[in-house]
């Protein structure tokens, strides 16, 4: 870890903070960086925006990925005030940064009212034993689709 890890993770927590006063949502804050410069930010808005998947993880990929005109950030790290929620994890997988600098543990999220356990238990769980019933239905009509992708020339590989 470097004093400039030390510097943008500073800037995630204060805009974690400065979204918790305004009101726009819970005490989370993410900026992304590439070259030193910070190319992405975002605070929690789930509230303010009546989006659950307003997290501030996921408002900082967004905005990077509109500045840099990617949906890849190639280069990247991202650093969050707070470890990420499995939703977080997996928009940060997708998106692809070199790496991950966080703050706080999940448990100290957990500790301020914001507990994710219940998911990672959820996604142990066989899909016939989870919370919330899921349930399949056509198949081969939903695969059709991916194998029409698949012969598509000019299709964007991601």
């Amino acid at each position: 870890m470097t004093d400039q890890d030390e510097y943008f993770l500073r800037e995630a927590i204060e805009l974690a903070r400065t979204g918790m006063i305004n009101g726009q949502g819970g005490p989370f804050g993410a900026v992304i960086v590439r070259n030193g410069e910070i190319v992405g930010r975002g605070c929690n808005q789930v509230t303010s925006t009546n989006d659950p998947t307003a997290h501030a993880e996921v408002v900082a990929i967004r905005d990077a990925c509109q500045n840099m005109g990617t949906f890849q950030l190639e280069d990247c790290t991202l650093y969050a005030s707070c470890e990420p929620c499995p939703m977080c994890l997996g928009a940060i997988y997708w998106a692809r940064p070199n790496r991950i600098v966080y703050g706080a543990f999940h448990s100290d999220a957990a500790g301020a009212g914001f507990d994710d356990q219940f998911i990672y238990e959820e996604l142990d769980k066989p899909r016939e034993q989870r919370h919330i019933p899921m349930h399949q239905l056509l198949r081969s009509e939903a695969d059709a689709v991916f194998q029409e992708w698949v012969a598509m020339e000019k299709r964007i590989p991601y």
